[in-house]
């Protein structure tokens, strides 16, 4: 597939933890390839910060944007991830021509669109969006853990994780969770009280 000239990749991340927003990327790449573009979950922190750098020194455009905790709640996950993806391409400084989105969802944009299954992996702009995607998330659940250390967001990034369920057993439900994934709003449910 010929990405061409000013095609935009995007891509989110953060659909599955149960804390924290959720992020998108939009990036519109030139003809300086960046190596090592790759699908952000299979890269080393230390790799997608490095690689991140250039992303950000060298695209045409790129935007990062995110919706937030009450966002993914009053909504849903996959309204707010996809909200995310239209703040982000309408962040870009240069419009895109055409937008490729990794996955089989696609934002409602001003823009011809299409969704790459597996874009993340085939699609040099989709890599490098998934990869500020990723950066940006894990710096925002950096943030939080310094907020609330007791759940270990620094470790595990808000994701499902043993140590993750049995603090929020132990401390209860804090501002930074999604309760309306099931995890959480059964703890939620668990501590009312009783009516009557």
């Amino acid at each position: 597939m010929s990405e061409g000239v000013r095609t935009c990749g995007v891509d989110e991340a953060g659909r599955g933890p149960l804390a924290g927003p959720v992020y998108a990327a939009a990036v519109i790449l030139g003809d300086d390839a960046i190596d090592g573009l790759a699908d952000s979950k299979k890269l080393s922190p230390g790799r997608r910060e490095a690689l991140a750098a250039q992303i950000m020194a060298r695209a045409v455009a790129w935007s990062v944007a995110s919706a937030s905790v009450d966002e993914i709640d009053t909504t849903n996950i996959l309204r707010a991830s996809l909200l995310a993806m239209r703040r982000a391409v309408n962040g870009l400084a240069v419009a895109p021509r055409q937008v490729l989105v990794d996955g089989v969802h696609c934002p409602e944009i001003d823009y011809p669109v299409l969704a790459v299954i597996g874009g993340d992996a085939s699609v040099a702009a989709i890599s490098a969006a998934s990869i500020l995607a990723k950066v940006a998330r894990d710096a925002e659940m950096l943030r939080l853990h310094n907020r609330y250390p007791q759940y270990g967001f620094d470790a595990h990034k808000g994701y499902p994780t043993a140590g993750h369920l049995a603090a929020l057993r132990l401390h209860g439900v804090s501002p930074a969770h999604r309760r309306s994934f099931a995890p959480v709003k059964r703890i939620l449910d668990s501590r009312a009280p009783e009516a009557g």
